[in-house]
């Protein structure tokens, strides 16, 4: 084996003396580097300082967490439907149970149930104690609130529910669960006073949307785990009969009172220029809903698209062998008739720019008003294949 030797050299004074000025000149561009990184960091934290501390013409700290006006309008007018397929609208329409409609969630709410007497208190009570009980998890709310009337001050209490709260748009689905205060009358002199019960105004509307998110819990409670951009969100408005004559001042309580409620709380929470009212993609109303053979006109053409759904989603059904008492010649969703629109609780929110989607039937039922508004009128096959459509409607747009 052979040792190579490593000779070596001994460095010279001027080479020591090249390697020190080479390691200084290194040291202050470095020194330099630093100190202008520090001058950046600091003018940046002067700027968020003065940015996040400045008036309401400045810039705030919420303005970086809000969603802007212009992304919730632009999200909710393109929003789109999942389309089903034939096997999974056949899952979701055998969730409907017209048993447990018509027994368990109607006949409680066909009591007289005038704003801030028992009878409201009990079908209020129905209501939140069966949204309570589902698995999807609700946020609950009855907002109680006083008003003037033509008969004194009133205690008016709407019922909200909220699927995810923290959602940034929501598709809102409500009704009105008080009665009119119609004088009660008897079929003979000597007969029974009966008294009005609003089965179709709006009694079975309450109970149908209860049966909806029944039927879907399931499907819910996943939406809401996956922390969807569109939730669902429930009213069950008080105070939309009129005491005396309607007008401006005397109905619509409950929407009127939480139509600007909404237009004053900031969503997200903290933001500056959006409120709950811009999170609302549609406003669905259901009223006056029972009567065998109903028909449902669209109103505003600025829903005409989800209308279409609606009509899509019976027709399917209908191909489908899925309703009852349902022949070929009977629509419920008519396209081409064109009807003035209906004041009801959807018109505090139509004024603040909400989309509104108003199924009530029209004509008004012959029985609307009197004491002859009772279960006696109201055709269940109707009720549950009006629901069946609402059930494939709701999946679809918030793609469950």
């Amino acid at each position: 084996m052979r040792v190579v030797r490593r000779q070596h050299r001994h460095t010279t004074g001027a080479e020591l003396l090249l390697g020190r000025c080479y390691r200084l000149r290194m040291s202050r561009l470095l020194l330099l580097c630093l100190c202008g990184m520090l001058a950046v960091a600091l003018a940046l934290g002067f700027s968020f300082s003065s940015n996040y501390s400045r008036n309401d013409d400045g810039v705030h700290m919420n303005d970086i967490l809000q969603f802007p006006v212009a992304d919730l309008t632009r999200d909710k007018l393109t929003h789109n439907p999942r389309r089903s397929t034939v096997a999974q609208i056949k899952r979701l329409v055998s969730q409907v149970n017209s048993g447990r409609l018509w027994y368990a969630l109607l006949r409680p709410i066909l009591i007289e149930r005038l704003p801030g007497t028992k009878g409201s208190q009990r079908v209020r009570e129905h209501i939140y104690s069966h949204l309570e009980y589902l698995s999807a998890g609700w946020s609950l709310e009855i907002d109680s609130f006083e008003s003037p009337t033509p008969k004194g001050l009133v205690t008016f209490s709407n019922l909200l529910a909220v699927l995810d709260p923290s959602a940034p748009r929501r598709l809102l689905l409500a009704c009105h669960y008080d009665s009119k205060a119609v004088a009660p009358s008897s079929k003979t002199p000597n007969g029974p006073l009966r008294r009005f019960l609003g089965a179709s105004d709006a009694a079975v509307p309450c109970a149908m949307i209860l049966e909806l998110v029944t039927a879907l819990d399931v499907h819910l409670k996943l939406l809401k785990l996956e922390k969807s951009q569109v939730t669902l969100q429930l009213v069950f408005f008080d105070g939309n009969e009129a005491f005396e004559e309607p007008s401006s001042l005397d109905s619509l309580y409950g929407s009127r009172y939480l139509a600007d409620q909404m237009s004053h709380t900031p969503h997200p929470p903290g933001a500056q220029h959006t409120t709950l009212l811009h999170a609302l993609d549609l406003f669905v109303l259901l009223d006056l809903i029972g009567a065998p053979d109903p028909m449902f006109v669209n109103h505003f053409d600025d829903t005409v698209r989800w209308f279409n759904e609606l009509i899509r989603a019976e027709r399917k059904l209908h191909n489908l062998r899925l309703l009852s008492s349902h022949p070929i010649e009977v629509t419920y969703f008519r396209k081409d008739i064109t009807l003035g629109p209906v004041e009801d609780d959807h018109v505090p929110f139509l004024q603040q720019g909400v989309p509104v989607l108003h199924m009530v039937t029209t004509p008004f039922p012959s029985f609307m008003h009197t004491v002859e508004d009772t279960a006696e009128h109201i055709h269940s096959p109707t009720i549950e294949n009006l629901t069946k459509v609402l059930v494939v409607f709701l999946a679809e747009y918030l793609g469950l």
